[in-house]
């Protein structure tokens, strides 16, 4: 009797095995977490970061980049890596959206806390803002009927107005979406992502509507930003500290 032929393709088997052993790995996760803000860090910054040797950090991030999910820059002397696209930000942000809030270890310290209130408060995610605030802005872009969420994320015409009424170029030159919905892993609902969500994002930083607090991914709302937001989008200030 002859075997049945297999069906199986190991190429991409193998493929897909490689990639869950490169997110396997503890350090390597915080690295991709951290890389999250959109940044480029130097192998020194990652490895104070997770607290391991800058040898053990320049292993774990050969790997990565070997892997396709970091690019690698230099300048002079500096190493700089960054994660290699948004493809790359959207799987990692989407696993930690798996794991939840409810599995991380507890703070053990009052900075801690307050750096993770931080995160939970607004923060970005790659290139678009996350957390409450993110969670604000999607949902008083649905509300006054600017963005749709009933058939997927999909801006209105209303919306794109909007946008350009605000002086916020949206690039739909490229393959990315416009918009996206990420599934928010402290909140457990979707933010606006894509090149709107970008876009906004990096708006609201330039505008200086948004600043970035401490060496983690998290921002807060300025004075100037809760003045626009209530103008723009009528969200009351109270709601985004």
């Amino acid at each position: 009797m002859t075997a049945a032929r297999s069906t199986r393709k190991p190429g991409r088997a193998s493929g897909l095995a490689a990639l869950a052993g490169l997110l396997a790995d503890e350090t390597r996760a915080g690295f991709l977490l951290a890389l999250l803000d959109g940044r480029a860090w130097t192998a020194g910054e990652l490895a104070r970061y997770a607290g391991v040797a800058p040898s053990t950090a320049s292993e774990h991030l050969g790997k990565l980049v070997a892997g396709g999910l970091l690019a690698e820059e230099r300048q002079g002397r500096h190493r700089y890596v960054r994660l290699a696209d948004a493809r790359v930000a959207q799987l990692v942000e989407d696993l930690a959206a798996q794991v939840g809030p409810s599995s991380a270890q507890r703070p053990r310290t009052l900075r801690e806390s307050g750096a993770g209130s931080a995160m939970a408060r607004g923060r970005t995610c790659y290139d678009h803002l996350a957390g409450r605030l993110g969670i604000a802005l999607t949902d008083a872009l649905t509300v006054r009927g600017l963005l749709r969420q009933d058939t997927g994320f999909a801006l209105t015409d209303a919306g794109l107005r909007w946008f350009a009424d605000a002086g916020i170029d949206l690039d739909r030159t490229g393959r990315r979406p416009l918009t996206r919905a990420c599934l928010d892993w402290t909140e457990r609902r979707a933010h606006l992502a894509g090149t709107a969500g970008a876009a906004l994002c990096r708006h609201t930083l330039d505008a200086r509507w948004c600043e970035r607090i401490g060496s983690e991914r998290a921002v807060r709302v300025t004075e100037e930003g809760e003045r626009r937001f209530a103008e723009l989008l009528g969200i009351e200030a109270r709601s985004l500290r």
